[in-house]
């Protein structure tokens, strides 16, 4: 089976990559905490083996944390940014036109 652009859509879905650049545009820093995420799990990997005396367990535990804090910083940082463009700039722009 051969996938071609003569393929049927419907018109109101888009596909998968459509959506994903939509979310992205969005909320920019969720690809971030993403990619944080991939890079903070990939260097415990790497360390993986030269942990020292400390258990496996704890290891992974310690990965998973910051891979997680980086994820949530991401997020609060992007909900703190709309929170900024809501609740500041917006009230400002509207003072300034009356």
């Amino acid at each position: 089976m051969s996938t071609s652009k003569d393929s049927w859509t419907p018109e109101g879905e888009d596909g998968v990559s459509e959506k994903l650049q939509r979310k992205m545009r969005a909320s920019p820093l969720v690809p971030v905490g993403i990619a944080g995420f991939a890079v903070v799990a990939a260097y415990g990997l790497y360390r993986l083996k030269a942990r020292g005396s400390i258990k496996m367990s704890v290891h992974l535990i310690h990965t998973r944390v910051a891979a997680q804090a980086c994820v949530v910083g991401a997020t609060a940082v992007g909900a703190m940014y709309s929170m900024y463009k809501e609740y500041v700039l917006k009230p400002s722009q509207s003072l300034t036109r009356k």
